[in-house]
């Protein structure tokens, strides 16, 4: 056998090691999501509340109490999260957003919002519609190719 057949099969064998390694652990992660999900639907509870202020910041700047940073893991803290400041009854709670709907959540309005302990879940408006969330804006590139297709006669490609 030469080396570089020997060198090959060596790598061959690490890339199957990680492959089966990140499965088992991909499998772990998804049981124990499946688990919190659980959870947050056990505690889940609709609310009453006025928006104040909506934001995407980290966890150590929301103002969260104490006891919910400490149990954040480490490398979780640095990162930003949607951040909801809304007054719940007579007091003002800092609460976490899902990142699936903070875009829809509108800000100085009453809503009913679907909350799990400090974690927001979904919102449904309570006094007028809520607006979708705002369209992104096109860059350059794709709206240069809607206008060539237009040009073109074909329909535009979104």
């Amino acid at each position: 056998m030469s080396t570089l057949s020997i060198v090959l099969l060596c790598i061959l064998v690490v890339l199957i090691i990680g492959v089966v390694v990140l499965y088992f652990v991909g499998r772990n992660m998804q049981k124990k999501q499946e688990a919190q999900q659980a959870q947050i639907e056990a505690m889940k509870q609709t609310v009453s509340m006025l928006i104040i202020d909506k934001k995407r910041m980290k966890l150590k700047e929301a103002g969260l109490p104490q006891a919910v940073i400490e149990q954040t893991p480490k490398m979780l803290r640095n990162s930003k999260l949607p951040v909801v400041k809304a007054k719940v009854g007579p007091q003002i709670m800092t609460l976490i957003s899902d990142e699936k709907i903070f875009e829809s959540i509108p800000v100085k309005k009453e809503v009913k919002a679907v909350v799990s302990g400090i974690y927001i879940t979904d919102v449904k408006g309570l006094h007028g519609k809520i607006a979708p969330a705002p369209q992104k804006k096109k860059g350059f590139f794709k709206r240069a190719l809607e206008k060539a297709q237009e040009k073109a006669g074909a329909t535009p490609v979104k």
